[in-house]
């Protein structure tokens, strides 16, 4: 189960209310970063910005591929580890707004991921150190560290263990 926080609405869907849970302003300022972020090719650029004016936790040399789209709400409840790779057009949700509540949850991503191209990853979800994920993947519960994970819906492939025995074969 991800690790959501849960907030109920009365009358129209949960997304009628966003301005009541988000600030009109910090969507606006959020959404001129990242699509700053998402068409610059200077990762170094693309971090600052994104630690700078968007709060998120991204440690050292971790490189975030052209048309990432985090969260445009709360992106302040995204960290990456160091040097870890954010595919292509991967999109990183920290909320998820529903018909009769919305929910918020805190995304962490490890040291050294490898998240394939076209991803989504759903808030409130922890994606271990070392784990690698395939393009075009939903991830909609944790990732363990070491762990090879593909599909929609997700599945795991490898194990941490297996893939170390599939590296000391090659």
């Amino acid at each position: 189960m991800r690790k959501t926080e849960r907030h109920y609405v009365t009358g129209a869907n949960s997304l009628w209310h966003i301005y009541k849970t988000v600030p009109f302003w910090k969507v606006m300022k959020n959404f001129i970063v990242i699509q700053m972020a998402r068409y610059t090719p200077f990762l170094p650029m693309k971090n600052w910005l994104y630690k700078t004016f968007l709060g998120m936790k991204i440690g050292e040399q971790t490189a975030f591929a052209l048309m990432v789209m985090p969260d445009i709400m709360f992106p302040e409840k995204i960290s990456v580890g160091k040097n870890s790779v954010i595919g292509y057009n991967t999109t990183i949700l920290a909320h998820e707004y529903l018909i009769e509540e919305y929910r918020l949850g805190e995304v962490i991503i490890g040291d050294r991921v490898l998240i394939g191209a076209n991803t989504t990853i759903l808030p409130g979800v922890t994606i271990g150190d070392g784990a690698i994920i395939s393009a075009a993947t939903l991830v909609h519960k944790d990732v363990p560290a070491g762990a090879f994970v593909g599909g929609n819906p997700m599945k795991l492939i490898y194990t941490a263990q297996q893939m170390a025995e599939r590296q000391t074969k090659s």
